[in-house]
This record gives C-alpha cells, structure tokens and sequence, in this order.
C-alpha cells in the first residue's frame, strides 16, 4: 500500500457494533483540569468521589460520541502524556476563534498535505493545536468532507 491509499482492512468486521466511548487523560491537579474543561464549555457528565484515593470527573465536547474523563485512580499514566488527541470540526476557524475566546492558547492554523494531496482541498488538511494545563495535546482538525471509505455502510 503506498502512502496516499487508503483502505477498509481485509478482515471481516465484528458481529457487533463497538464505539470509543471515553479516553482517559492523566492530569496532577483533579480541580485545575476540571474548570479548565468547563471553560471549554463541554458537557460536564459526572464528578463523582469514591474515596479519596478514586475520583472521575467525565466531560463530553459538544455532540460528541466520545467522552473524556479525568481524575484520581483511574490511570497511571503521566500527566500530560496523552498526545494527539483529534477534535474535529467542520469550521477550524471558527472553532478557534472560541477557544481563544474562552482564554485558550491556540496555534495557527496550518495546513499540510501528504505527498499525492497537493490538489486536495482542506479538508483533513487543517489543523491547529492547544493544551491542557497538563499538557495532554489536542489537535484541532477541519472535516468537510470524508474520504472513501471512512463512512460506515449498514
């Protein structure tokens, strides 16, 4: 397979549906994570405190399938090691423009293509990144328009 094709794999799929529901993230400060997640304005699910060993406080991004959570006992993992994290917009400028609203450091945005991707419009090809206090990486990423094969067919 060269760098520019894409595929949907060879093995059959499994006989049921499975969804990424939550990632974890380390964080060193439980509280500082959480009102930085508010600020975000992403749905706050839970916060709930077992002991004071275990605590998880779960967000979900607007009208996203998949959560995060943070918190004590859940992972031990660095904190700020999480890297990469993609969210996905169909206006990067746009959403930019609110984080930085809501007091986020954002980078520019930039825009890469992939050797055989010169031609393509931006879609997949915008990105910019910002931080949480930890520095878990999260990367900004416009989607207009899918590539083949990355739409599920029932």
């Amino acid at each position: 397979m060269s760098s520019t094709e894409t595929t949907s794999g060879t093995q059959s799929p499994p006989g049921v549906d499975l969804n990424l529901e939550v990632v974890t993230l380390p964080v060193a400060d439980v509280d500082r994570a959480k009102s930085f997640y508010v600020s975000l304005g992403w749905r706050l699910d839970i916060d709930l405190v077992i002991s004071e060993d275990i605590r998880t406080v779960q967000f979900t991004p607007q009208h996203s399938g998949c959560s995060i959570q943070i918190g004590k006992g859940g992972t031990t993992a660095a904190p700020g090691s999480a890297q990469g994290l993609i969210l996905v917009t169909s206006d990067i400028a746009a959403a930019r423009a609110d984080l930085i609203e809501r007091g986020v450091d954002v980078s520019e945005i930039r825009e890469a293509r992939p050797p055989g991707f010169e031609d393509a419009g931006r879609s997949y090809f915008a990105r910019a990144t910002f931080s949480d206090p930890d520095g878990n990486g999260w990367v900004l990423q416009e989607v207009t328009t899918r590539l083949p094969g990355r739409e599920w067919e029932d």
